[in-house]
């Protein structure tokens, strides 16, 4: 008994140690004084007994064991529940309908008034948006010459990998097995600089049916291509914690940059071998990343219409390669019902959003589809009055925590128990909050005017 009560204690003392290593590295207050405190007391319960001979602490010694037994077993209960099952979209979607098609319509014009005759219900909710300052404007809220323009920079360069999403195809064309080319690419890939790299066969749903920006407006879309390849790159913990300050644009500017050259690089690749090969990146997709990214096994469609990442959660940005290179896809499970199981109790981002643009109820049918349907409209409105893309459900997200040892301890746990689920929902609201404070820019970012 002496030794099982030893081996409780020492796991406890092990596991409060991690955490409150992890919490100091991240600078974490609350966290630390928390990991602290059952650092000292947690396993005080299991080691104290040790040195007592009476009969009363044997009893207790019983007790707790008993009882630490029986919460083993409780964490390795995880039914599966079908309501939670994720949903394969059943419509195909018009890249016309996004916000940032909507952006790019001027008043008075053809596609304006075309787009507007079609969609009569949407105009009044963008004329909300057409009001406010807009993007990266010097009259937005949390305006920031610096962080502003060092997002604009990275804009306008990602405008510039338009022309090589797709060119000529090399007309000698290299016999390769599909499963030596998939793991080449997988790994290149990561060594380009993606956190996580995945293959999928191609589906109607996987693509926009009409495309709505710039000068392919209008043109329609026909699939042509077998695989799509996935692959995400992570944004900055330290800049998304403060969203939705300035930082947070220049984060998501940069990385879609990084992610948009990364695409671009592996389609010149797929195309030098003798095969079709096109990015999708910012401002130039024809398929919606996050879907493709999930059946590629790289992660779930959480509360926040965001893909939530293994290891990152939905702190990272998306771009996709679509080829007819030979390709060995994704073959296991698609999706995670413990993500979505999660998010349905979880609503911290609901809660945080300044907009109240992401739902409170769970998931509903909308375009034929079970999904959260966040209220786009409003969403991006709130950016265009204070100049950022917000990130703030991202930054408050449980699955958002850097992607070290201790949250991913806690990741695993979430989708392996029940138990563990709803413990550590509680968990995160103690440690960090249930509405965390707004963190400051670095210190480099921040603009102090010259005098």
């Amino acid at each position: 008994m002496k030794y099982i009560l030893l081996i409780f204690g020492l796991g406890l003392a092990l596991i409060f140690l991690i955490s409150t290593i992890t919490s100091i590295a991240e600078r974490q207050k609350r966290a630390t004084f928390l990991s602290f405190l059952g650092l000292i007391l947690l396993p005080t319960l299991y080691i104290a007994p040790l040195f007592f001979q009476n009969e009363a602490p044997h009893y207790y010694s019983y007790a707790l064991i008993v009882l630490s037994i029986t919460f083993i077993i409780a964490l390795l209960y995880n039914p599966y529940n079908p309501n939670y099952k994720t949903s394969t979209p059943n419509h195909i979607f018009d890249e016309r309908d996004t916000m940032f098609s909507r952006m790019e319509l001027v008043p008075g014009t053809e596609k304006f008034n075309q787009y507007y005759a079609t969609k009569p219900e949407n105009k009044e909710k963008d004329n909300l948006f057409r009001q406010q300052p807009g993007l990266l404007s010097p009259k937005a809220v949390f305006y920031n010459p610096l962080a502003f323009n060092a997002a604009d920079a990275n804009f306008y360069t990602v405008s510039k990998l338009g022309p090589f999403i797709n060119d000529k195809v090399s007309s000698s064309k290299v016999e390769i097995d599909a499963e030596d080319l998939s793991i080449f690419v997988k790994e290149w890939v990561k060594k380009l600089g993606a956190i996580d790299v995945g293959i999928c066969l191609m589906k109607d749903y996987h693509y926009y049916h009409t495309k709505g920006r710039r000068e392919t407006y209008g043109k329609k879309i026909t699939p042509r291509y077998k695989y799509g390849i996935a692959l995400t790159v992570e944004m900055s913990e330290q800049m998304i914690k403060v969203a939705p300050k300035g930082s947070v644009i220049m984060e998501s500017a940069e990385q879609y940059l990084k992610s948009g050259v990364i695409a671009v690089t592996l389609a010149a690749f797929l195309r030098n071998l003798g095969y079709e090969a096109q990015a999708h990146i910012d401002g130039n997709y024809e398929v919606i990343c996050p879907l493709v990214a999930r059946d590629a096994g790289l992660g779930e469609i959480g509360r926040m219409g965001l893909l939530m990442t293994h290891n990152l959660g939905p702190r990272v940005r998306i771009a996709v390669v679509t080829t007819n290179a030979p390709l060995q896809p994704y073959n296991g499970k698609v999706g995670d019902e413990s993500v979505i199981e999660f998010c349905t109790k979880c609503k911290k981002c609901a809660e945080n959003c300044p907009s109240q643009s992401i739902p409170y109820d769970d998931r509903s049918i909308s375009d034929n589809t079970l999904r959260w349907k966040i209220n786009s409209e409003s969403c991006f409105t709130y950016w265009t009055k204070v100049g950022t893309d917000c990130g703030r459900c991202i930054q408050v997200c449980p699955y958002s925590h850097p992607n070290n040892l201790m949250h991913n301890m806690i990741r695993f746990g979430i989708k392996h128990s029940k138990l563990f689920r709803i413990m550590a929902l509680h968990l995160d609201d103690l440690f960090y909050k249930r509405k965390p404070p707004l963190g400051k820019l670095p210190y480099w970012v921040e603009y102090k005017p010259s005098k």
